[in-house]
């Protein structure tokens, strides 16, 4: 499985952007994790594959928004809402027999696409 991620850049609070993150292969769970700097890699969102469940970290829960396009093996992080807390490098991971007591465990991963830089400024 290879990912690719896409779509960080510069924010001002309050805005909104869009993650994207291109996925070759099959993967059960798709997940966003996030890393401030000099801090350890969070979970953020994740998304099983079929059947598009997707579960949140509080932090975020009813500003971003995670989704899947099957056809475009496509998996986006809406972030609306942004502040400045939320900035760090996104990652996004597959794993293909993940379970979903571990979704949330960035070492349940076993692949990774390189980090986007989100930066929201106040």
């Amino acid at each position: 499985v290879q990912l690719q991620a896409s779509g960080g850049g510069v924010v001002q609070a309050g805005g909104s952007m869009r993650l994207s993150c291109v996925v070759s292969g099959s993967a059960r769970y798709m997940g966003w994790f996030r890393q401030p700097l000099e801090k350890e890699r969070e979970f953020v969102a994740s998304i099983k594959w079929s059947g598009g469940s997707t579960y949140y970290a509080d932090s975020v829960r009813g500003r971003f928004t995670i989704s899947r396009d099957n056809a475009k093996n496509m998996v986006y992080l809406n972030m609306n809402s942004l502040k400045p807390e939320d900035t760090a490098v996104y990652y996004c991971a597959a794993d293909e027999r993940i379970i979903l007591s571990s979704i949330r465990n960035p070492q349940a991963y076993d692949y990774w696409g390189q980090g986007t830089q989100v930066t929201v400024s106040s």
